[in-house]
Protein backbone atom coordinates (compact mmCIF):
# COMPACT_ATOMS: atom_id res chain seq x y z
CA UNK A 1 0.00 0.00 0.00
CA UNK A 2 0.90 3.19 -1.10
CA UNK A 3 1.96 6.32 1.70
CA UNK A 4 -1.38 8.58 2.40
CA UNK A 5 0.84 11.37 1.06
CA UNK A 6 0.87 9.66 -2.48
CA UNK A 7 -2.71 9.66 -3.04
CA UNK A 8 -2.76 13.37 -2.40
CA UNK A 9 -2.57 15.53 -5.89
CA UNK A 10 -1.15 18.54 -5.73
CA UNK A 11 -1.89 20.92 -8.14
CA UNK A 12 0.57 23.33 -8.29
CA UNK A 13 -0.80 27.50 -8.80
CA UNK A 14 -3.69 27.18 -7.88
CA UNK A 15 -5.89 29.16 -6.74
CA UNK A 16 -3.49 31.46 -7.66
CA UNK A 17 0.31 31.38 -8.73
CA UNK A 18 2.76 30.35 -5.82
CA UNK A 19 0.00 28.39 -4.20
CA UNK A 20 0.16 24.25 -4.19
CA UNK A 21 -3.52 22.81 -3.66
CA UNK A 22 -3.60 19.85 -2.23
CA UNK A 23 -6.76 17.85 -3.56
CA UNK A 24 -8.47 15.54 -0.74
CA UNK A 25 -10.83 14.34 -3.60
CA UNK A 26 -7.86 12.31 -5.23
CA UNK A 27 -7.65 10.84 -1.43
CA UNK A 28 -11.56 9.89 -1.11
CA UNK A 29 -11.71 8.25 -4.89
CA UNK A 30 -8.79 5.45 -4.11
CA UNK A 31 -10.63 2.31 -1.87
CA UNK A 32 -7.09 2.31 -0.59
CA UNK A 33 -6.70 6.10 0.14
CA UNK A 34 -9.87 6.88 1.89
CA UNK A 35 -9.23 3.85 3.99
CA UNK A 36 -5.64 4.67 4.95
CA UNK A 37 -6.98 8.35 5.77
CA UNK A 38 -9.76 7.01 8.12
CA UNK A 39 -7.70 4.27 9.61
CA UNK A 40 -4.48 6.99 10.14
CA UNK A 41 -6.88 9.98 11.73
CA UNK A 42 -8.53 7.33 13.78
CA UNK A 43 -4.69 6.12 15.13
CA UNK A 44 -3.76 9.78 16.57
CA UNK A 45 -6.77 10.09 18.54
CA UNK A 46 -7.10 6.45 19.91
CA UNK A 47 -5.88 7.09 23.21
CA UNK A 48 -8.51 10.10 23.38
CA UNK A 49 -11.43 9.96 25.85
CA UNK A 50 -14.10 12.19 24.13
CA UNK A 51 -18.19 11.15 24.21
CA UNK A 52 -18.57 12.82 20.56
CA UNK A 53 -17.47 13.18 17.39
CA UNK A 54 -18.50 17.04 15.60
CA UNK A 55 -17.42 17.82 11.71
CA UNK A 56 -17.57 21.15 9.83
CA UNK A 57 -19.76 21.10 6.61
CA UNK A 58 -18.97 19.25 4.03
CA UNK A 59 -15.58 17.56 4.21
CA UNK A 60 -15.63 17.11 8.05
CA UNK A 61 -18.24 14.89 7.83
CA UNK A 62 -16.87 12.44 5.41
CA UNK A 63 -14.60 12.11 7.81
CA UNK A 64 -15.78 12.18 11.21
CA UNK A 65 -19.00 10.28 10.19
CA UNK A 66 -16.57 6.90 9.93
CA UNK A 67 -14.29 7.63 12.54
CA UNK A 68 -18.08 8.48 14.84
CA UNK A 69 -19.37 5.08 13.15
CA UNK A 70 -16.26 2.98 13.68
CA UNK A 71 -15.93 4.38 17.77
CA UNK A 72 -19.45 3.97 18.08
CA UNK A 73 -20.25 7.77 19.04
CA UNK A 74 -22.57 9.66 17.94
CA UNK A 75 -21.48 12.48 15.21
CA UNK A 76 -22.97 16.07 15.28
CA UNK A 77 -22.71 18.03 11.87
CA UNK A 78 -21.59 21.78 11.59
CA UNK A 79 -23.28 23.65 9.00
CA UNK A 80 -23.65 27.01 7.09
CA UNK A 81 -26.41 29.14 8.12
CA UNK A 82 -29.59 28.38 7.28
CA UNK A 83 -28.92 24.68 6.57
CA UNK A 84 -30.27 22.80 9.68
CA UNK A 85 -34.24 22.57 11.04
CA UNK A 86 -34.16 22.99 14.29
CA UNK A 87 -32.96 25.61 17.06
CA UNK A 88 -29.31 26.92 16.43
CA UNK A 89 -26.58 28.88 17.76
CA UNK A 90 -24.32 30.59 15.32
CA UNK A 91 -20.75 31.94 14.64
CA UNK A 92 -19.79 34.27 12.52
CA UNK A 93 -16.18 34.30 11.49
CA UNK A 94 -13.02 35.19 9.02
CA UNK A 95 -12.01 34.37 5.47
CA UNK A 96 -9.77 35.40 3.34
CA UNK A 97 -11.89 37.79 2.01
CA UNK A 98 -15.14 38.10 4.06
CA UNK A 99 -16.78 36.56 6.92
CA UNK A 100 -18.97 33.33 6.80
CA UNK A 101 -20.89 32.01 9.80
CA UNK A 102 -21.67 28.00 10.88
CA UNK A 103 -24.57 26.85 12.96
CA UNK A 104 -25.11 23.93 15.53
CA UNK A 105 -28.56 22.58 16.84
CA UNK A 106 -28.76 24.27 20.15
CA UNK A 107 -29.55 20.87 21.48
CA UNK A 108 -26.65 19.15 19.79
CA UNK A 109 -23.77 19.06 22.58
CA UNK A 110 -24.88 18.24 26.30
CA UNK A 111 -22.93 20.49 29.19
CA UNK A 112 -20.10 18.50 29.85
CA UNK A 113 -19.69 16.61 26.77
CA UNK A 114 -16.15 15.84 25.75
CA UNK A 115 -15.84 16.76 21.84
CA UNK A 116 -13.79 15.34 19.09
CA UNK A 117 -13.50 17.69 16.07
CA UNK A 118 -12.59 15.99 12.65
CA UNK A 119 -12.04 18.23 9.36
CA UNK A 120 -10.24 17.05 6.31
CA UNK A 121 -7.76 20.02 6.54
CA UNK A 122 -6.71 23.01 8.91
CA UNK A 123 -5.59 25.98 7.40
CA UNK A 124 -6.02 29.48 8.75
CA UNK A 125 -7.90 27.37 11.91
CA UNK A 126 -10.49 29.95 11.42
CA UNK A 127 -13.23 27.20 11.02
CA UNK A 128 -12.33 25.22 13.97
CA UNK A 129 -11.80 28.13 16.05
CA UNK A 130 -15.81 29.39 15.69
CA UNK A 131 -16.88 25.48 16.38
CA UNK A 132 -14.71 25.27 19.83
CA UNK A 133 -16.45 28.29 20.39
CA UNK A 134 -19.84 27.04 19.93
CA UNK A 135 -19.10 23.89 21.27
CA UNK A 136 -17.83 25.80 24.80
CA UNK A 137 -21.48 28.10 24.14
CA UNK A 138 -22.98 24.76 24.62
CA UNK A 139 -21.30 23.80 27.54
CA UNK A 140 -19.19 21.31 25.93
CA UNK A 141 -15.48 20.72 25.75
CA UNK A 142 -13.38 20.32 23.09
CA UNK A 143 -10.73 17.18 23.78
CA UNK A 144 -8.80 17.01 19.94
CA UNK A 145 -9.02 18.00 16.75
CA UNK A 146 -7.96 16.20 13.88
CA UNK A 147 -7.49 16.97 10.65
CA UNK A 148 -6.06 15.05 7.03
CA UNK A 149 -3.87 17.82 6.44
CA UNK A 150 -2.68 20.41 7.85
CA UNK A 151 -1.06 23.72 6.30
CA UNK A 152 1.70 24.60 8.42
CA UNK A 153 2.40 28.17 6.89
CA UNK A 154 -0.80 29.58 7.25
CA UNK A 155 -0.49 28.83 10.96
CA UNK A 156 -3.93 27.86 11.91
CA UNK A 157 -1.97 26.55 15.05
CA UNK A 158 -1.95 29.91 16.68
CA UNK A 159 -5.76 30.20 16.36
CA UNK A 160 -5.91 26.62 18.22
CA UNK A 161 -3.62 27.63 20.74
CA UNK A 162 -4.04 25.12 24.27
CA UNK A 163 -6.03 22.73 22.10
CA UNK A 164 -4.99 19.17 20.92
CA UNK A 165 -4.44 19.46 17.75
CA UNK A 166 -3.46 16.34 15.36
CA UNK A 167 -2.97 16.11 11.52
CA UNK A 168 -1.78 13.06 9.66
CA UNK A 169 -0.08 14.72 7.04
CA UNK A 170 1.67 18.78 7.73
CA UNK A 171 2.63 20.44 4.77
CA UNK A 172 5.54 23.26 5.56
CA UNK A 173 3.92 25.77 3.28
CA UNK A 174 0.65 27.46 2.41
Amino acid sequence: MKKIEEYVRSIPDFPEEGIIFRDVTSVLQDADGLHLAIDLMQEKIKDLDFDVVVGPESRGFIFGVPIAYNLHKPFVPVRKKGKLPCETISMEYALEYGTATIEIHRDAIKPGQKVLIVDDLMATGGTIEAIIKLITELGGEVVGTVFLMELAGLEGRKKLEGQNVQSVIVYPGK
